[in-house]
């Protein structure tokens, strides 16, 4: 847990530097606020929700609530060491030339023509997201077996496997679904493919209410409480992982169908 934590720590020079040559890459204008919610966005929801849970636990008097020492060395982690190393790596990646791309783009937007019912937005986004949850969700029940059930879990390197297949997934779905909305003159694929591919974030926290109602035996407003705001946080992280997988594969891919057109 320490590992993960620190690694999660580390890696915000990397985040600021992904972030900020993307943002200069899409012609982002307030630069400073796009470093500022890299650093802060998701960590502070998932510490304010902790800390809320916390708070609960500890006005309950159960010994599983957190010190309050403990949660200060975190967020002396976060703000001095997590949040300069993500305005570090923006400033690098500031500096660095945006990611170019094969061919010239008009200023003017290009009308978009009607769309077919297939390519409807809500339902290309819930559809993106079956494909990858279904890759996972059986490997997904004894990962949440060994959490709330307090069972071993053993088989790591298959679960690297499932997570491989999980990724292939993410980006294979999203680029056949910007594909199909390219051919049908609709440009607008960027947030389009973070959705698509994070929608399987949503599907987890469906199955996380199905296990609940039909393994588990928690009683309580309490308990229930505490097991419905973890899996939010688990859904929304693995909303943000697929979702980062899918965008990224069909940044890839734009870059490559249009870099392979000649023009005369």
């Amino acid at each position: 847990m320490i590992g993960m934590l620190l690694l999660f720590v580390l890696m915000g020079s990397f985040a600021g530097f992904t972030s900020a040559r993307l943002y200069k890459t899409f012609k982002g204008k307030q630069w400073q606020r796009c470093t500022l919610l890299t650093a802060t966005l998701f960590p502070g929801i998932v510490f304010a929700v902790f800390f809320v849970l916390n708070f609960i636990v500890w006005c309950y008097g159960s010994t599983g609530a957190v010190p309050f020492l403990s949660m200060l060395a975190v967020l002396t982690l976060w703000f001095c060491i997590s949040v300069p190393l993500t305005f570090l790596g923006a400033y690098f990646g500031y500096k660095k030339d945006p990611i170019e791309f094969p061919v010239v783009t008009s200023n003017i937007p290009r009308q978009i023509p009607p769309q077919p019912w297939y390519l409807n937005p809500v339902l290309t986004v819930l559809l993106g997201g079956v494909l990858p949850f279904g890759g996972c969700f059986v490997e997904l029940f004894f990962i949440m077996s060994s959490i709330w059930m307090d069972q071993y879990y053993y088989v790591f390197g298959f679960l690297l496997l499932v997570y491989v297949i999980l990724a292939i997934t993410c980006a294979e779905i999203t680029i056949v679904l910007c594909y199909f909305q390219l051919c049908s003159e609709d440009y607008r694929w960027w947030w389009r493919s973070f959705l698509s591919a994070g929608s399987s974030g949503v599907y987890l926290f469906l199955y996380s209410m199905w296990y609940f109602v039909s393994k588990l035996n928690i009683t309580g407003v309490v308990p229930t409480v505490l097991y419905f705001s973890y899996m939010a946080m688990v859904s929304i992280t693995f909303f943000m992982l697929t979702g980062s997988i899918g965008f990224f594969a069909c940044l890839w891919f734009v870059r490559r169908i249009y870099g392979a057109i000649k023009v005369d």
